[in-house]
């Protein structure tokens, strides 16, 4: 049994932040991933972050993972385990965990979950076909393992994921045939939009996919236009010649540890489904246990990295860790600034119903 003031289940951009916070705090940590590496989303994201400077403004994502990699490394607080899938949390406190073929078990003072999400799916005929990717997956195969999806694709959903793949797929030199969306508008940021657009790729609002064609794999694409109603408008229909269809259509929060540990949750479609409910510090409805990142509603990158560092700090503050209270109000600023104005309304929304 190994004994540890914090675990933290996932180390993408919440658990990499909460990780360096707490061990900064004087806390001894273990940090549970399931790949073999450290970075989560990080290590697919080539595009430059915005923000400010203190939240990784114009760095990449995969260079923002290998920054926190190296201070991880280094800091002699933090014991790494990757290829360790989580298992469960129980009544007597102890984490359970599988890694290199074998169990083990870890009893932490505080627990921080950032597990991350999954990629949501819609129905349409033929869904499973080979070619129907979701965004991530064709984020790995291109950015990890520098294999092409396809060459010719048809983009499902004009979120900032959306259309952060297509342009990394057309930078890879693989044509986006189209990006169709079912809302009316695009709902990622319009500097993303613009260079879609800028590039050739038209963006189709108010459409929605019907059918992959195919036998074997995908050989083309049945669209459609949609009503108000999200009804397909009759002879709206068109062909298109793609051999990849590549969904980002959301993601959902991956929450099932939190259920089991008994945390209160709350269906929250402006976070991305069911979350646990939280305070201002991030600590659940079960006194110890802490969230940060998409697995506490569905945000960017950076979001994720200052929610963990507001869970590291806190939970650090739980065991009478000496903190600075100033760095706290500081990072729930910067968060409420990154909510601020109309991108932020549904997080803010979502928040409003979740936080105790």
């Amino acid at each position: 049994m190994r004994q540890t003031d914090l675990a933290i289940i996932g180390a993408g951009p919440a658990g990499l932040a909460a990780a360096l916070e707490a061990s900064r705090a004087g806390a001894r940590v273990i940090l549970l991933e399931r790949d073999d590496w450290l970075g989560g989303q990080l290590v697919k994201q080539t595009h430059q972050f915005f923000g400010s400077k203190n939240e990784f403004a114009g760095m990449r994502g995969v260079d923002i993972a290998t920054h926190f990699s190296e201070q991880i490394e280094k800091d002699e607080n933090i014991q790494v385990f990757t290829g360790a899938t989580a298992l469960g949390f129980y009544e007597d406190g102890v984490l359970t965990a599988a890694c290199a073929g074998r169990m083990i078990k870890i009893k932490p003072r505080t627990l921080l979950v950032a597990s991350g999400a999954m990629e949501k799916m819609i129905p349409f005929e033929n869904n499973d076909l080979p070619g129907v990717y979701g965004a991530g997956a064709v984020q790995t195969l291109m950015n990890v393992y520098g294999v092409a999806p396809g060459k010719k694709v048809l983009m499902v959903g004009a979120g900032n994921i959306g259309l952060i793949v297509s342009y990394q797929l057309i930078q890879a030199g693989i044509e986006v045939e189209a990006i169709i969306e079912g809302a009316s508008h695009v709902g990622g940021y319009w500097v993303h939009a613009s260079k879609i657009r800028r590039m050739g790729v038209p963006i189709l609002t108010n459409h929605t996919i019907l059918k992959a064609r195919g036998q074997e794999k995908v050989e083309g694409a049945l669209i459609t236009r949609i009503d108000e109603n999200w009804q397909p408008v009759p002879g709206e229909e068109r062909e298109v010649s793609v051999d990849t269809v590549c969904l980002a259509v959301g993601l959902s929060p991956l929450a099932e540890l939190l259920w089991q540990a008994g945390c209160e949750m709350e269906f929250s479609p402006q976070l991305g489904g069911y979350v646990p409910i939280r305070d201002s510090n991030l600590e659940t409805t079960e006194e110890g246990i802490y969230i940060a990142g998409d697995v506490a509603g569905i945000e960017e990158a950076t979001s994720a990295i200052l929610e963990g560092q507001l869970a590291g700090i806190s939970a650090a503050r739980k065991m009478d860790y000496r903190i600075e209270e100033e760095k706290v109000e500081e990072i729930k600023a910067n968060l409420e600034t990154l909510r601020a104005g109309p991108v932020g309304e549904h997080i803010r929304q979502g928040l409003a119903n979740v936080e105790r």
